[in-house]
């Protein structure tokens, strides 16, 4: 049944979906790695794909940017389309001098001033975990294919870091016992919606640039880490 946002009927979703952020990089997954795939959903320009990877179901969704949006569609497909599992795939920034940038980073928790948690359900929760079952599934396929992922903990932030006036102090209000590695901005919705249903989220993210790490990679570098991320998800998808 079609919900306000989303236009597929629920035989259309898989239930494992791949979620990148941007409705472009979904159609280049779909093109470029499902089977038979076809758009099962263009409400707001949204384009989502359900295909066979391998024989498997998978549907790539995009989440658009930002936690509302990325809110809405998780809430959604897990809610109304009885999805069991969201794969983040994205893209972020490293604030940390050992994570370099075209690194892979799997995110262990997702932490976030804002107050998603507050307009979901009133509760004041700025702390999620990625599911640790998931997350182990992807550490082994990530070792068996031979493309390590870094682990660690992400911000996930209301405004994009390269516009904020001051990071410097974005920087410091961010409690320093979590150890956060890098910046985007989807992952906790996702996480909290997940929890919310009793779901399982993930999240993987290409870093496409750094605070200590000024290097220009090329179109090719940035769209071969890409592809390692992807196939990552998508071998882990294999196992669901």
């Amino acid at each position: 049944m079609p919900t306000v946002h989303i236009e597929a009927n629920e035989k259309d979703i898989a239930k494992t979906v791949l979620m990148p952020g941007d409705p472009k990089r979904a159609e280049y997954i779909a093109k470029k790695y499902l089977h038979n795939a076809r758009l099962v959903n263009l409400t707001r320009g949204i384009t989502a794909y359900t295909g066979s990877y391998k024989g498997k179901e998978i549907t790539v969704f995009p989440s658009g940017m930002g936690m509302p949006s990325a809110g809405i569609y998780s809430y959604e497909l897990f809610k109304f389309y009885r999805v069991d599992n969201i794969i983040r795939i994205g893209t972020c920034g490293s604030f940390n001098p050992n994570v370099k940038v075209l690194d892979t980073l799997l995110v262990d928790k997702s932490y976030t001033e804002g107050n998603f948690a507050m307009a979901v359900n009133n509760r004041d929760v700025h702390l999620m975990e990625a599911n640790f079952e998931l997350n182990s599934l992807i550490e082994k396929v990530s070792i068996a294919l031979n493309a390590p992922v870094v682990k660690g903990n992400i911000f996930c932030n209301d405004f994009f870091d390269v516009y904020t006036e001051n990071f410097d102090l974005t920087l410091q209000r961010i409690p320093k016992n979590l150890n956060i590695i890098g910046v985007e901005m989807e992952s906790f919705a996702i996480f909290y919606n997940a929890s919310l249903f009793g779901k399982k989220a993930a999240c993987l993210l290409s870093v496409v640039d750094s605070h200590y790490d000024k290097t220009v990679v090329s179109a090719k570098d940035r769209e071969t880490s890409l592809d390692n991320m992807i196939i990552i998800a998508l071998e882990s998808s294999l196992k669901l």
